[in-house]
């Protein structure tokens, strides 16, 4: 059971629907990224990577997918008439597998998002750029804690009525893993978010 990070967040924020735990069993998915133990994994902080380095260029990438994927996520719960087959513009793995069960059950419903997640801040923990073995999930990785921010966001029911309680909480973390299973050719673009998990911490600032 891969716990749902996106939906997950905003679900939990939006639909108060317990990070929606959807499992991702499409057999035909992309393994699951691989923890790195290499010398190519490096965090964040304290120590800052040389200016311009494989890695700084690494996490501008994958912070880049990340807006891409809430993005394109608000607009497939905004409108119903866009193809769910462009979650594989931004998700991978078992990430792309929950999303679809979700969003495919969300439209059934005849749920609707209105306004937009807003990404407050994010922190990039750890960069890895091993891609000793993609076929059981070890590609090059960013994790990175995504603060969003749903204020201006509403969900409502088929009949137009808000579906948001009052006592929502608007903001809070997820931790994604960002991956590049196609590094060798494409090691700007090709990065998607893979997986992720909600954090129990203090929301950021407003």
């Amino acid at each position: 059971m891969t716990k749902l990070s996106g939906t997950f967040s905003v679900a939990t924020a939006v639909f108060l629907l317990a990070a929606m735990a959807a499992c991702g069993s499409d057999s035909d998915a992309e393994p699951a990224p691989k923890p790195s133990t290499s010398a190519s994994s490096s965090p964040a902080s304290p120590t800052p990577s040389t200016a311009g380095s494989p890695e700084d260029s690494a996490a501008t990438a994958a912070e880049g997918a990340v807006a891409d994927y809430y993005a394109l996520t608000d607009l497939l719960l905004q409108d119903d008439t866009v193809s769910l087959d462009r979650l594989e513009e931004v998700a991978i793995s078992t990430q792309l597998s929950a999303q679809k069960n979700f969003l495919t059950t969300e439209r059934a419903a005849g749920t609707q998002q209105r306004g937009d997640t807003k990404i407050a801040e994010t922190t990039v923990q750890s960069v890895s750029l091993d891609n000793s073995d993609p076929k059981v999930g070890r590609v090059p990785s960013v994790t990175i804690d995504v603060c969003w921010d749903v204020s201006a966001v509403d969900v409502v029911d088929a009949s137009g009525k808000s579906m948001v309680p009052a006592d929502r909480p608007d903001r809070g973390w997820t931790r994604l893993t960002v991956a590049n299973y196609t590094w060798d050719t494409d090691p700007d673009t090709g990065w998607r978010v893979a997986g992720g998990e909600d954090l129990e911490k203090t929301p950021c600032a407003g």
